[in-house]
């Protein structure tokens, strides 16, 4: 057995001397605390000092045992870390609520693929109705236009002075037109939107009953896990590199996390919640906040003090400080 060193030999020592304190029971000492310096030196004592109250504690009972920790004091900039952390999870959360709310109705209103579809060509049609009826309404005023116009030039070829009322209707055909056309934009604009939708509906539905006859998700807690300080966080320049970093975040999250996917959406990427203390399951969302766009990356662990432990770690902090710069740099492969 080899001999200790001068640290080892001041935690054994520190035990030694009170575990005879602790055995004594409330006699001696109604509870005990327990920490660790900076220097990795352990101490043990019923009172802990003003200059070692910013070192994490427990609180030991008189069996000896942990009844209360209170964590290490954090600094200025890691408070200002933690708070804006927290704010960026809040907004996550929303995202993740809102596609939970969407997958209940989704799963609430259709009871297969089949449904679905039915429903989507059924609006899709209702759509294409619409956008005749718009088309239809151009054609009629267009053709009440020529109609005006021919007039007015009939008029000016007879030397005739054209009247305030027709060139009043001249002026509303042309706003009409005008105002039906914005309409018709508006209206193949949600058109495409509802494109989108569909799609995502179909792949998003499929998805949900996939997972459900194989069992592999999990869809209990969804909340965030307790990582460190250091933010995920990737600030988009403009639109067109944000599409393409919203990619690269998905690749990102997928070759780290060691759960399935379970949420793959325009703003939230999300694998399944965490099965075992080693799972690292990733989330990334886009937010915007003041027409600023950002990719938040989240990191879960198990809701276990080995879950909580990992989240802490090394290893999932390097996660959350290697996302952004992957993002760069794979964007810069890209140019």
């Amino acid at each position: 057995m080899g001999i200790p060193n001068n640290t080892a030999k001041r935690r054994l020592l520190a035990l030694v001397l009170a575990l005879p304190m602790l055995a004594a029971g409330p006699a001696f000492a109604k509870k005990m605390y327990r920490w660790v310096d900076d220097n990795g030196n352990v101490y043990f004592s019923d009172q802990v000092p003003p200059d070692q109250v910013q070192h994490k504690r427990e609180t030991l009972n008189e069996k000896a045992r942990v009844t209360n920790v209170v964590e290490k004091a954090k600094t200025a900039e890691q408070i200002a870390q933690q708070k804006r952390l927290d704010e960026l999870r809040k907004e996550q959360e929303k995202i993740i609520a809102k596609q939970a709310a969407n997958d209940k109705v989704l799963l609430s209103t259709f009871r297969n693929i089949e449904d679905l579809q039915k429903a989507i060509a059924n609006k899709t049609a209702a759509l294409d109705a619409a956008r005749k009826v718009i088309e239809g309404n151009i054609d009629l005023l267009e053709s009440q236009l020529r109609q005006q116009q021919q007039q007015a030039a009939n008029l000016e070829r007879s030397g005739s002075k054209l009247p305030d009322k027709l060139l009043n209707d001249i002026a509303a055909s042309k706003q009409q037109i005008e105002f039906a056309k914005q309409d018709l934009q508006r209206h193949q604009l949600e058109r495409q939107n509802s494109e989108k939708e569909f799609k995502a509906d179909i792949a998003r539905f499929q998805f949900l009953t996939q997972t459900q006859r194989t069992g592999k998700t999990d869809k209990s807690s969804l909340a965030a896990s307790n990582a460190s300080n250091e933010l995920g966080l990737f600030v988009c320049e403009d639109a067109v590199q944000c599409e393409k970093a919203w990619k690269i975040a998905g690749e990102f999250v997928a070759s780290n996390s060691t759960t399935d996917q379970d949420v793959a959406s325009e703003k939230l990427i999300m694998r399944a919640a965490p099965q075992t203390d080693t799972d690292l399951s990733l989330s990334a969302s886009l937010l915007e906040n003041n027409n600023v766009r950002q990719i938040f990356l989240d990191i879960r662990c198990r809701q276990s003090s080995l879950g909580a432990e990992l989240c802490a770690s090394a290893k999932a902090q390097a996660i959350r400080e290697a996302f952004a710069p992957y993002i760069q740099s794979q964007l810069a492969a890209q140019q």
